[in-house]
C-alpha cells in the first residue's frame, strides 16, 4: 500500500515563485571616500591636536601649600589652559590659616585637600570651616588595611557631604592575587553604603590608575599576567559602588616619567619617520622609545577603567600618589595622559571631561 501524498508545505509555493527582489544598495554606499579630507569622512584628530578647553590638576601636592614648583613644571601646554588647582596638603596644618593664605594664591585654587583623622572614627568635635571655607574643603586618609573605625569615620564624611580622597597603600598588584582587591572593594562598599544610606559626598580613590609595580613585565606577557586580569575583574567591580571616582596620576613605575619634548637624539629622524595620509610626521614616531612604551602600557590600564566607570568618574591629577616613590614632573604627565586618551580614540566631550569637568563636579560641588 503506497504512503498517501503529503500537501507542500507553505513555503514550497513561494519558492517556486522565483527568486524574491531585494532592495538594492548604490554602488556608492561600498566605494571608499575619495579624499580622507572630506567632510562626510573625516580623519580622526592627531592626538597632538586634542586638548582640553581649559583643565582642573585635582591633584597638586604639596607640603606647605606651595605651588611654586608646580607651576614651573606645568609649563606652557598644562599651565596655559589651567582653570584652577586641587592643592592635596601632605602633611597636618592650621585649616585656617592654609585657607588665609592660599586665597591669595595666583593660581586658582578649586579646592583644599587635607589630612583628616577618618582612621579614628567620627569626630567629636569637627571644625566649623569644613563647611564655611570659602575654599572647598575635602578630606583625605590613607588606606593600609581596613578597621571599623575608619569605616565609620568615612561613613560620617559622607553623611555629611564631604569629599574623601582616599589613598591607597595596599599592594594590589603583588602575588597576593585577589585579596588585596576584594578587601578594599569590601572595604569601600560598606563605607558608601548601599544606595539611599544617606551618603551625599563622594569618595575618590588615588594610586589604582595606573597601577604601581608592574613596569618589569614585559608587555607581551602583561595581557594574560595575574594581576591584570586581577586588575581588570575588581576594577570592574569598584566602578559598582555608588558616589566613587578614581585619580589618574603618574604611577609608580620606579623610573621617572618620559619628559616631552623627549631628549635630543632620542627619536626618529623625519626622513625614517612614517607619515600620516595628511602629509605629516606620524605623531607616535616624535615619541622616545620610552615615551612609547609608557604609552602602550597606561592604555592598557586607561581602557578597562574607562570601560567600567566609564569618562565622567575619572579625574586627572598630576602628582604621584603620597605612597609613589617616582618622580613626575607636571607639565611630562600631562602632555603622557592627554596623548594615551586620543590614541584611544576618546574625543573633546570625554576629554574635557577628565581633565575638568569631573573635578568641577566632584570639588566645587
Amino acid at each position: 500500500m503506497s504512503a498517501p501524498d503529503l500537501p507542500p508545505s507553505p513555503g514550497v509555493g513561494a519558492r517556486r515563485k522565483g527568486p524574491r527582489t531585494l532592495p538594492r544598495l548604490p554602488l556608492s554606499a561600498f566605494s571608499p571616500p575619495n579624499s580622507g579630507t572630506s567632510d562626510r569622512f573625516p580623519l580622526p584628530a592627531s592626538p597632538s591636536t586634542v586638548h582640553p578647553e581649559s583643565i582642573i590638576d585635582a591633584h597638586v601636592v604639596s607640603s606647605e601649600g606651595n605651588l611654586d614648583q608646580w607651576t614651573a613644571e606645568a609649563g606652557k601646554e598644562l599651565g596655559g589652559r589651567i582653570d584652577g588647582v586641587v592643592l592635596v596638603i601632605k602633611n597636618e596644618t592650621n585649616l585656617e590659616q592654609a585657607v588665609a593664605s592660599l586665597s591669595k594664591s595666583n593660581v586658582p585654587i578649586t579646592s583644599l585637600v587635607v589630612p583628616y583623622p577618618l582612621q579614628s572614627g567620627v569626630p567629636t568635635n569637627p571644625s566649623s570651616l569644613l563647611k564655611s571655607s570659602p575654599i572647598p574643603i575635602a578630606l583625605s586618609s590613607l588606606f593600609k588595611g581596613p578597621s571599623p573605625s575608619h569605616q565609620e569615620g568615612i561613613k560620617w564624611a559622607l553623611s555629611q557631604g564631604h569629599v574623601v580622597h582616599l589613598d591607597v597603600g595596599l599592594d594590589l598588584h603583588s602575588n597576593a592575587g585577589d585579596e588585596p582587591w576584594e578587601v578594599l572593594e569590601e572595604f569601600v562598599g560598606n563605607s558608601v553604603g548601599a544606595p539611599g544610606s544617606g551618603a551625599k559626598g563622594a569618595i575618590v580613590l588615588s594610586n589604582i590608575l595606573p597601577p604601581s609595580h608592574t613596569y618589569n613585565i614585559p608587555i607581551v606577557k602583561l595581557l594574560n599576567h595575574p594581576t591584570y586580569l586581577a586588575y581588570q575583574a575588581h576594577l570592574a567591580s569598584l566602578s559598582l559602588i555608588p558616589l566613587t571616582y578614581i585619580d589618574f596620576l603618574p604611577p609608580d613605575w620606579d623610573t621617572p616619567t618620559p619628559p616631552t619634548p623627549p631628549p635630543h637624539g632620542s627619536i626618529l629622524s623625519p626622513a625614517m619617520s612614517p607619515m600620516t595620509p595628511g602629509g605629516t610626521v606620524d605623531d607616535k614616531f616624535q615619541d622616545s622609545k620610552e615615551k612609547r612604551e609608557w604609552k602602550r602600557r597606561i592604555k592598557m590600564y586607561l581602557g578597562p577603567a574607562v570601560e567600567a566607570f566609564g569618562l565622567e568618574r575619572i579625574i586627572f591629577g598630576s602628582s604621584p600618589s603620597t605612597f609613589s616613590k617616582s618622580k613626575s614632573r607636571a607639565g611630562d604627565w600631562y602632555e603622557l595622559a592627554r596623548e594615551s586618551l586620543a590614541e584611544l580614540g576618546i574625543e573633546q566631550e570625554g576629554i574635557d571631561a577628565v581633565f575638568r569637568n569631573n573635578a568641577i563636579k566632584v570639588y566645587s560641588s
